[in-house]
């Protein structure tokens, strides 16, 4: 029988113990083994609820009884989890987690610890909720070479784009919409500033690249600055605007990477052009499969849960055998974001015929695009530059840009 412990009984943590006594016979069947709950760990009592029979409110208890074989992190947020991760990881105890902060953070240092001890410290629920990606990147395309990722992975941001692009509203009030319907948290800055999407695209990117890349290097924006103004003008050139986490190998450079996370304008040529509300979708490709793409339900309760238990399942059956991860200790240094080349979506004041000289002198030959609507101002797309040479041209243009949004098409 493996003994398995739930730190955190909150929405994924009650999930995790749904999906094993939803499914428990199938679970044990492709574990091998009897999978049994023996703890939940939390400091809150739920009376009437079943899971009193295991809830203990102590870590230690969980610690030091040597027949917990597996620990489920789904505390979230970095401490207590990170220490609790570690002891158990140190005991000789499986750990599997949802908590992407916690793998960005110290992931290295929770792997090599696992590695060591010949146990595991697996993440699949990490990034993209119940989507199955970071297996596929540990053993499905081990035989490519990776070298472009780029993904919507944040669903509350790709609700609220959603919601600005249907109804023509304003950010806040779809956010606002989001908080309602749950999708959005009370305080949201994780997900509306991109620090989510960021953790996320750095977790995927060390995977596919093997090397360890920060993700306090990649560069991030999030989507707070996008207006309704700018979805009409995005829907006006058969665009929609998405907040993508990308990376990427520069050709013929052995170590050239750049990562960011940024409202982006892509066309319906492009995969994630249709991927709406609170789906996340992840798209991959190689020198050799070419592209692929990951599509499915990035949050809520039992997706996160059921990704969280293929984990599981794996720790079941390779309980003192570690599974060798590609994602190596060693750093990868990402080029300055300044040197990548982007087309950029630009809107000024005035009217065409009052600054279309002045602004072909900074930028060149541009196509104006005016909206039925919008006054007092027009849009223009740039050629390809260097986001250096971008906001040098900017800050040439008399009272400055309305805003600016990278145009990947």
């Amino acid at each position: 029988m493996v003994h398995v412990a739930v730190l955190g009984y909150g929405t994924v943590g009650s999930g995790v113990v749904e999906v094993i006594e939803t499914n428990h016979a199938s679970i044990n069947k492709k574990a091998g083994n009897e999978i049994e709950i023996k703890y939940v760990l939390d400091l809150r009592d739920f009376p009437g609820d079943p899971v009193e029979k295991v809830l203990v409110h102590d870590f230690d208890v969980i610690l030091n009884d040597p027949e917990v074989d597996i620990v489920v992190e789904t505390m979230g947020g970095l401490h207590p989890a990170y220490e609790f991760t570690k002891a158990a990881l140190l005991a000789g105890k499986c750990v599997c987690s949802s908590n992407k902060e916690l793998v960005a953070q110290y992931g290295t240092e929770l792997m090599q610890i696992a590695a060591e001890k010949d146990i595991n410290y697996l993440f699949e629920a990490s990034c993209g909720g119940g989507i199955p990606i970071i297996r596929p990147l540990n053993s499905s395309l081990t035989a490519d070479e990776i070298d472009e990722l780029a993904g919507i992975l944040n669903g509350t941001t790709n609700y609220i784009l959603t919601k600005m692009t249907q109804d023509g509203s304003e950010f806040e009030d779809a956010l606002h919409e989001a908080q309602n319907n749950g999708y959005a948290e009370r305080n949201p800055e994780a997900d509306i500033e991109g620090y989510d999407a960021c953790r996320k695209i750095a977790i995927l990117s060390s995977l596919a690249y093997g090397r360890h890349i920060d993700y306090k290097e990649v560069y991030t924006e999030g989507i707070t600055r996008i207006t309704a103004t700018d979805i009409k003008y995005a829907e006006a050139i058969g665009t929609r605007i998405k907040l993508l986490a990308s990376s990427w190998k520069v050709p013929n450079m052995e170590d050239g990477f750049y990562a960011m996370v940024c409202p982006a304008m892509i066309r319906d040529t492009n995969p994630l052009y249709s991927v709406n509300d609170v789906f996340n979708a992840i798209f991959i490709h190689g020198n050799v499969l070419g592209d692929a793409m990951f599509y499915g339900r990035g949050a809520g309760k039992l997706p996160t849960a059921s990704a969280v238990v293929a984990d599981v399942v794996d720790c079941a059956k390779h309980l003192h055998r570690n599974i060798l991860l590609n994602w190596s200790t060693h750093t990868l240094n990402l080029l300055n974001i300044e040197e990548a080349e982007n087309r950029f979506f630009v809107r000024v004041k005035g009217s065409v015929s009052e600054r279309f000289e002045e602004v072909t002198s900074v930028f060149g030959s541009i196509q104006p695009i005016q909206v039925p609507g919008v006054s007092g101002e027009f849009a223009f797309i740039t050629d390809k530059m260097k986001e250096k040479v971008f906001a040098e041209k900017a800050e040439q243009i008399s009272g400055g840009i309305i805003s600016r949004i990278r145009a990947y098409f």
